[in-house]
């Protein structure tokens, strides 16, 4: 019997590699209003708070007023919505971990600060095989992540105890939300986020590759 019954996986970094795609769109959309892109290693450090975050963090920093963050904003989803899907892969042996969870009988699914249409619209294509059974991410009157609301409605959906539940992530803001929503956090250093910035949360493990987190369970 495993100990958990459920886990909870952020998107971005944790399941889909999807830096490419959402680095090429933040690019473009800078170009467009005339401003510099970053590299895609600089463009890892934006991501993980939701897309207005992101756009205001590439933004110079003497340019990012509102009006100027919302235009740009509003281009970088157009051009997602056309590109999100160009390099996104899932990361390595996740397909294994998925397959392997689903065999022990724990359920999962996915609480990300990314758009909802979009992280709905990512798990559908790219894992498309697997029994994810609630699909949020960043949706209207719901607070973005590490508030805990999205996780313990997931929890109550699933009709899983908090404590019962596993949370996943590769971000700071993912260890905070297991803590806020009295689940045990884990980190993974395959994604986008430094090994020692994870560490700083105290997750209960930061593990290097997805098998490892049935080692957890």
């Amino acid at each position: 019997m495993t100990k958990y019954q459920a886990v909870l996986f952020d998107l971005d970094g944790t399941l889909l590699d999807t830096l490419g795609d959402i680095s090429g769109a933040v690019n473009r959309a800078l170009e467009k209003n005339g401003f510099p892109g970053h590299s895609i290693e600089i463009c890892r450090s934006f991501i993980g708070d939701g897309a207005r975050t992101l756009i205001s963090r590439a933004l110079p920093k003497d340019f990012a007023t509102d009006e100027t963050i919302t235009r740009c904003l509003m281009d970088f989803r157009q051009d997602y919505a056309l590109n999100w899907h160009l390099t996104t892969r899932p990361y390595p042996r996740v397909p294994e971990l998925l397959d392997q969870l689903s065999n022990q009988g724990v359920r999962f699914s996915v609480l990300s600060n990314k758009p909802h249409e979009f992280t709905v619209k990512c798990v559908e294509k790219f894992l498309p095989d697997w029994p994810f059974e609630v699909i949020f991410g960043q949706r209207e009157n719901m607070p973005l992540k590490p508030d805990p609301s999205g996780a313990l409605e997931i929890a109550h959906l699933m009709d899983v105890p908090p404590a019962a539940c596993l949370f996943v992530g590769d971000s700071p803001i993912d260890m905070k939300t297991g803590a806020n929503a009295g689940m045990d956090a884990v980190g993974v250093s395959w994604g986008f986020t430094e090994h020692r910035e994870l560490a700083a949360q105290h997750p209960g493990a930061i593990v290097s590759e997805p098998m490892e987190i049935l080692n957890l369970m």
